[in-house]
């Protein structure tokens, strides 16, 4: 089976809703995590999800703190934040919001 991309303008939901199951995690396991549920469709990229996380940092919605994984190499460890989760929400609203765009385009019968 081939790999996609993440869609545009849904990796911060990616994020935020493995931040939200899986509790914290360091950026290798974002991209396992969203790759392993999506069975193996979805591919983050390093390029994509680094420069993200950062992004997502200086906004607020996650807290970074530095650590060591269990193969001894160290790492930054992401957390939610109470913006975080207030963020989920809209980029959760904001997706099913297109998607609902796109089906009825995509239902339309003329």
């Amino acid at each position: 089976m081939s790999r996609d991309e993440i869609p545009p303008g849904t990796l911060y939901l990616l994020i935020l809703k493995t931040l939200a199951v899986r509790g914290v995690l360091h950026g290798c396991e974002f991209a396992e995590s969203i790759q392993h549920h999506s069975e193996d469709i979805l591919q983050v990229e390093e390029g994509s999800l680094y420069p993200a996380l950062q992004r997502m940092l200086v906004k607020g919605w996650v807290a970074a703190e530095w650590g060591v994984t269990a193969g001894n190499r160290r790492a930054r460890y992401f957390t939610f934040t109470a913006d975080g989760r207030k963020q989920l929400a809209v980029e959760l609203n904001k997706f099913e919001r297109i998607m609902a765009a796109v089906n009825r385009v995509i239902l339309t019968s003329q």
